[in-house]
């Protein structure tokens, strides 16, 4: 037995089959670049991104030459689309998560008691409106990519969103248990327009626009998408995704978090999935920019050829030599969340080589990974005991080894790069009896490494780098969502 699972990131969009021992066979790859048409904007093509999911979809199943028992789709979190209900054409151009136009009301909503990010989707679909229907009178429906590739694979028979979705566009109740009326009066939304919100796994309805119609059986966030995928389905293990950015996500259980949206630790609360009409909470840590800061050395400094060669390069010295790096080249996320910190070399001589800057950015980077391991150990008051990671630079031996290092805790590494694929693969087996429980996927974990901690590094000189770096740009850092 075996599932499609549709991944739909920020940057590209693949589709694979997911087998019963959680491999992934068969992906096909197609990028898929937003559109950027004035600073602070990031715009996508619905309709070609519905098309682009089709033909990956269609091709991973001919690759695979038989029936699939089900489908599943994974997607980037945020990222809002409104379209006409009759027509199934978007009213405008889809608002990529990274689209910052509605800071200004955020900040608004903010002076009268509603916290919105711009990163979620509610004042997304606010300015979605009040752009192409201002006056509130057509019969449009909202989604995220979730939403919206399922509505397009049911060919409209589908207007659903799974509870892990739903639980990050600013637009549900504190508890999950559906849309918030107060808000939705606030931003003026048409709860007319909104999905249906239903367990992260189980039979949704049949994807029609695929040869053989398999049941479209799971929806989930990408983030939760990689922690379900790296089998961290309860208290215990946490994962972090280091990629363009850095995401730590931890499984708290049954109970949501006592905070409303943010703890003292600087983390969110999120609903892992929901299952038989049963949240899981968790809580979610944030690093604006880890990769990021390997491709500034790649293509603007120019000191490394590859972002693979990093390690190879680092490995040239045995220690930075008191060079120390904080990766807020997009500001500092969990637990500082100063938009106005910016990148900070400190501690250069003359002596300070090519090796010793391209070790300090992957030490700084894995410490900011253990800034977030801290503050999750702080809002979940609980202990991590070991951490799972993916994502590009989960293949960077010498990085991997100063995340243990920074945060003291073993490091396990995915089998899968990308363990999104997984994760909905999971989900979607859930749903037609391929795995028999949640916790049955827990036993599938078999990590390709295992990284013990070394010798702790210096966290205190660790803050007191943060420090400098911090509120260099004082109107940037007096922004806060």
């Amino acid at each position: 037995m075996e599932v499609l699972v549709c991944d739909i990131g920020t940057s590209s969009i693949r589709a694979a089959i997911v087998h019963a021992d959680a491999t992934v066979h068969h992906e096909q790859h197609r990028e898929f670049l937003p559109d950027s048409p004035a600073p602070g904007l990031v715009e996508f093509d619905a309709m070609a991104m519905a098309r682009v999911v089709q033909e990956t979809a269609e091709a991973a199943l001919a690759a695979h030459g038989k029936p699939v028992a089900a489908v599943g789709i994974t997607n980037q979190r945020g990222s809002t689309v409104v379209w006409d209900r009759a027509t199934g054409e978007p009213v405008g151009p889809a608002q990529g998560w990274q689209d910052l136009r509605t800071i200004v009301n955020c900040l608004i909503h903010r002076g009268n008691g509603f916290r919105f990010a711009p990163n979620a989707a509610a004042t997304k679909i606010e300015n979605l409106l009040d752009t192409f229907d201002p006056d509130r009178t057509r019969d449009l429906c909202f989604g995220t990519v979730d939403s919206w590739i399922a509505w397009n694979l049911s060919e409209g028979a589908l207007h659903v969103m799974d509870a892990s979705n739903a639980a990050v566009t600013g637009l549900l109740r504190a508890g999950g248990s559906g849309w918030h009326p107060a808000t939705l009066e606030a931003l003026r939304i048409p709860e007319s327009m909104l999905p249906t919100v239903v367990d992260t796994s189980g039979i949704l309805g049949p994807a029609t626009s695929l040869p053989g119609a398999p049941p479209i059986a799971a929806l989930i966030g990408d983030q939760q998408g990689s922690l379900v995928g790296q089998a961290c389905v309860a208290p215990g293990p946490a994962k972090i995704t280091f990629g363009t950015g850095g995401m730590l996500d931890l499984v708290v259980g049954p109970t949501r978090p006592v905070f409303e949206t943010r703890g003292e630790g600087g983390t969110f609360p999120i609903i892992t999935m929901r299952v038989h009409g049963v949240d899981t909470w968790g809580i979610e840590a944030i690093m604006l920019s880890a990769g990021t800061n390997v491709e500034w050395l790649r293509d603007d400094l120019g000191i490394i050829p590859t972002a693979a060669a990093s390690h190879d390069v680092a490995q040239q010295c045995e220690s930075s030599d008191g060079v120390m790096y904080v990766p807020a080249l997009m500001g500092l996320g969990t637990p500082n969340w100063d938009y106005g910190a910016r990148g900070t070399l400190l501690g250069l001589t003359r002596g300070s080589s090519r090796a010793q800057i391209v070790r300090a950015v992957l030490e700084g980077i894995a410490q900011r990974g253990a800034d977030l391991v801290e503050s999750a150990e702080t809002d979940a008051a609980m202990t991590i005991d070991v951490l799972r990671v993916d994502g590009g630079m989960s293949r960077n031996p010498t990085f991997v080894q100063a995340v243990a290092d920074a945060a003291q805790k073993p490091v396990e590494i995915s089998p899968a790069c990308e363990a999104t694929t997984v994760g909905a693969g999971f989900m979607a087996g859930l749903a037609v009896g391929m795995w028999p429980n949640v916790d049955a996927i827990a036993d599938t974990w078999a990590p390709i490494a295992r990284y013990e901690p070394g010798a702790p590094t210096d966290r205190d000189r660790w803050q007191e780098a943060v420090r400098r770096a911090s509120r260099w740009l004082e109107d940037l850092s007096a922004v806060d969502f």
